[in-house]
Parts: C-alpha cells; structure tokens; sequence
C-alpha cells in the first residue's frame, strides 16, 4: 500500500513531456512532473506503455536504447507500483463496472488498491470520482492540482 502518494500519473502525461508536436502540453506535462515527483506514483504498466510511446509513436521515435534510459530514470526516480493478481482481478471488475476499458480499468485499479486518491490522465472524464478515485486532466485549462 502506498497511502501517502497522493496522486497517480498516467502514461500520457510521461509521453507529453517528450513530445515536441503538442509544445503546450509538453510544458505542462514537464511542470506537472517536475512539481509531483516525491508525491506520485507510475505503475510498470505505465513504464511499458512509455516505452511503446517514446519508439513507435512519436512524431521522431527515441532509439531503444534511449528509451530504455528514459524508463530506468523513472524506475529510480518515482514511486513505482507493481501490477499484482489483485489488480487484475479489481481492473477486470472495474472494466465490467464501470465500463472502462481493461487498460484504463487498471490504472484505476492500482490507484484504488494502492489508496492513491488522484490519477493524473487525459483518458478520463475530467473530474470524474469512481470508488474513491478521483481523475483530473491537467491538461485542461486552468486545471490547479490540490497539493
């Protein structure tokens, strides 16, 4: 359990720290990591999703060796959480539930079995409260992130 994390970070605030294409949110992206860190949590799901990211889908991918780099820094820098058969188990219940897909389902599964209150994503309703977990967009304008 990590119950002093107060916020969990989704793979696409990871991703817009590195995307020159959308500079606005890589901005944001950078401030909102450079401010959490200490404060947040990843999960290895979101590692590997990040490492899909930054070789096959940005505008000018990262050599491999780069983007491991990358998930290496993250994996000694930040709070990372272990995808466990429990949070299988919650995520295909929350994917039924909620109708979230399975992935998403399991972002918010980890935040909720890890009692992280805040997932920072752009891939739920802004504002959005399921079981406890409440998700915010950062990128929306003027979003202010309760510290």
């Amino acid at each position: 359990m990590a119950p002093h994390l107060t916020f969990f970070i989704d793979t696409n605030v990871l991703a817009y720290a590195y995307d020159r294409s959308e500079p606005d949110k890589q901005a944001r992206a950078l401030a909102v990591l450079d401010q959490l860190i200490g404060m947040s949590a990843l999960s290895t799901q979101v590692l590997g999703e990040l490492f899909i990211v930054l070789t096959r889908k940005l505008h000018k991918p990262f050599p491999p060796k780069t983007a491991r780099e990358r998930v290496e820094n993250y994996l000694r820098a930040w709070t990372v959480l272990p995808v466990t058969p429990m949070i299988v188990q919650e995520a295909v219940r929350g994917a039924m539930a909620h109708g979230f897909s399975y992935w998403d389902a399991q972002i918010w599964a980890t935040a909720r079995l890890n009692q992280i209150p805040i997932v920072l994503s752009e891939d739920f309703a802004h504002g959005q409260q399921v079981e406890g977990v409440h998700f915010l967009n950062p990128f929306v304008a003027g979003v202010e992130l309760p510290l």
